[in-house]
């Protein structure tokens, strides 16, 4: 009975002392406080929007952080590098193998390795990468247009994901949190006839992506619904440090696959879609819409072409042994080392201080794209309605696991 009134005292004082933005006395007249989440599903997790509104248009936006708190930093600063990734994948759980690759690269990088890595490795992580990222756009396109009443893109969507998950599942052995790229390989090579059902898939998908682009992207409702809202000026993206297809839905053409051209990007043929503002202002919600779209194309072309080389060039062999680099105690010299890529989201990093003794990371940072990303949200929303906001939230393409990290 104690421990019950302790619990009610806890949950009173914790309810009390919740930062509030906005207080009643201050509300001019007509002004209320509308709270959106955390428990909903426009939202896309456990986001609390703190909302000031006049009838239903948005005067300000205040985001409330931390319902899925992952404590991966301070995880990370008590175990050894290599028994970080599973902590990695927990971050953006919807594009695990790309968070798994960018850190790999860090710590490659430190350890002075990475330039070694066998070619099959880096085809190979590029691949299931690319994989990935078009199962994140999948989600991120299929839950927006759910969002905004298109149903049937998210069927859509969820169905080809499947397939996907599957792939990566008969590769790694999980259906989203991988553990499959190490610090100096992989955790296991891929399945014989894996490349072959690869294949199969993207000739599949090509059709399927251009149809709902067809369906949703080009329907008259979806583009009422998203033209001309959340519009987001380059020259603010840059200054509030927007990654990913915000930025390239704003017009710029900046993606870290071109500009820092890591592992075997430089080799492969791809183009970088940027908004265009066809079917309203540039930078707005269809804008970063359509990017996405465009570059699930692209991300076709670099699974083709990675096939290619690991079928022609790079192929299986009895003697290969994609675990032959990854070293039982990584332990780098002392320095402070910030790696970076290019995930679905936008630019996501690891900032690394060794001490040069321990092969425990004495601190380690993550830069997440969906926190900064969102940070943004109420210069898009102030001055729409309220059915905008749901607009832009999904145009943002958050996954609160790396918010909160």
């Amino acid at each position: 009975m104690a421990n019950q009134v302790q619990y009610i005292f806890d949950k009173e004082n914790l309810r009390k002392s919740a930062p509030q933005k906005f207080k009643s006395e201050d509300l001019k007249r007509e002004e209320m406080i509308v709270n959106i989440g955390p428990q909903h599903p426009s939202t896309h997790g456990v986001l609390r929007l703190e909302v000031l509104a006049k009838g239903e248009e948005v005067i300000e936006v205040v985001p409330h952080l931390g319902y899925l708190h992952r404590c991966f930093e301070k995880h990370a600063e008590k175990l050894p590098y290599n028994q970080i990734i599973p902590f990695v994948d927990r971050m953006d759980y919807l594009a695990a193998m790309n968070t798994e690759h960018a850190y790999a690269m860090g710590v490659e990088r430190m350890l002075g390795i990475d330039k070694i890595i066998p070619k099959r490795v880096e085809y190979i992580r590029v691949l299931v990468a690319e994989l990935n990222r078009l199962a994140s756009h999948f989600i991120a396109l299929g839950s927006y247009g759910m969002d905004i009443g298109a149903v049937t893109a998210f069927f859509w969507m969820t169905r080809d994901r499947e397939h996907i998950v599957r792939l990566l599942e008969w590769a790694s052995g999980a259906r989203m949190l991988y553990n499959y790229i190490w610090v100096g390989g992989l955790f296991y090579d891929l399945p014989v006839g894996f490349e072959e059902r690869c294949l199969e898939f993207t000739t599949y998908l090509k059709p399927k992506i251009r149809e709902l682009e067809r369906v949703v992207i080009d329907n008259k409702i979806f583009i009422d619904r998203t033209a001309n809202v959340g519009v987001l000026p380059v020259d603010l993206a840059i200054n509030y440090g927007i990654t990913g297809p915000m930025l390239r839905g704003s017009g710029l053409k900046y993606d870290l696959r071109k500009v820092d051209g890591y592992s075997v990007y430089p080799e492969i043929d791809f183009d970088i879609p940027v908004g265009k503002g066809e079917a309203g202002t540039l930078g707005d919600c269809w804008d970063r819409t359509w990017v996405r779209v465009q570059e699930c194309y692209e991300s076709i072309k670099i699974i083709e072409q990675c096939l290619e080389k690991l079928i022609t060039e790079h192929k299986r062999t009895r003697d290969f042994d994609p675990r032959a680099l990854a070293p039982k105690k990584i332990r780098p010299k002392a320095q402070d080392f910030y790696i970076r890529a290019e995930n679905p989201k936008g630019e996501t990093g690891f900032f690394f201080r060794a001490d040069g003794r321990s092969d425990v990371p004495f601190r380690c940072k993550a830069r997440g794209a969906s926190f900064v990303n969102l940070s943004i949200i109420n210069e898009l929303a102030k001055g729409g309605l309220i059915s905008d906001l749901v607009a832009v939230i999904g145009s943002i393409d958050i996954v609160l696991g790396e918010v909160d990290r």
